[in-house]
């Protein structure tokens, strides 16, 4: 498979070639667990240092092409911006769904993507156990594996097919999460939590699902898989309808005719 799903396009080709350049290295380290015979510490520590090394994968490749870019951590807490107050800010997440990787169920996804100001303009999420590449260009549409795709023609919540992420570990998130979640799952087809955002995103910009919801995320989550849906003619925005997702950290996303009833039933269960 080519490494520029975009002819032309050499920022794409970097971002790109840095999540291959990290997927090789999360593919090395899936080996090592999968030799493991029982979950244990040391997965957890394989797959932090496999995340570790990632990042350095990221960071070296783009630093080599944009040694004046920003490059943001997954804590997306901003020590990137304090030290390069360059307007060109990468947004990545080595990988997204760690716990799946560390766990060795197959979904989860090296996420890239490059903001320039408020805008993103490119993104990358690259599913390493199944090789499929999403990609966007602001402006140009979003990819799989270099063809076109679209998200679904959904529009009614009955028939929607929902993804979302849930805190893991309980504590006063689950409790203001519950009743959205539940509110959700009563009226649409179905509800799926696979945990890795970036990917899930990029499952909705596919059709494969049609809308998709969460809280609490960091930037690396949901910076590309954003895009990505957008470009393939999706909406993405926050709980109150607006655009400010990457700083109220609330995403709904879903095809056009569906953003609107999925928004509602959530704002009907968060009065």
């Amino acid at each position: 498979m080519s490494d520029v799903p975009m002819v032309g396009d050499p920022v794409l080709a970097v971002a790109v070639r840095a999540a291959r350049r990290a997927a090789s290295v999360i593919v090395d380290a899936g080996r090592d667990l999968k030799r493991l015979p029982t979950f244990s510490k040391e997965h957890g520590e394989i797959a932090a240092a496999a995340g570790d090394e990632a990042k350095a994968a990221i960071v070296a490749t783009i630093g080599a092409a944009f040694p004046e870019h920003a490059i943001l951590g997954t804590d997306g807490d901003g020590s990137a911006e304090a030290k390069n107050p360059s307007p060109y800010k990468w947004i990545v997440d080595p990988i997204d769904g760690a716990t799946n990787f560390a766990h060795g169920y197959p979904h989860y996804a090296v996420s890239v993507a490059l903001a320039h100001g408020a805008d993103i303009t490119h993104a990358a999420v690259l599913d390493p156990v199944h090789d499929e590449l999403f990609t966007a260009v602001h402006g140009k549409g979003a990819q799989l594996n270099g063809a076109p795709i679209r998200v679904s023609a959904c529009t009614r919540l009955e028939e929607a097919l929902v993804g979302t992420v849930f805190p893991a570990r309980g504590g006063g998130r689950t409790t203001s999460y519950l009743p959205i979640m539940t509110a959700v799952m009563r009226r649409c087809a179905g509800l799926r939590r696979a945990g890795a955002c970036s990917l899930d995103l990029a499952y909705l910009a596919a059709g494969r699902l049609d809308g998709y919801f969460v809280t609490s995320l960091k930037a690396g989550d949901v910076a590309a898989g954003a895009l990505i849906v957008k470009e393939a003619g999706g909406r993405v925005g926050d709980f109150a309808g607006g655009l400010e997702f990457l700083r109220t950290h609330e995403v709904i996303a879903a095809s056009p005719g569906l953003f609107t009833p999925l928004r509602e039933a959530i704002a009907a269960a968060r009065a």
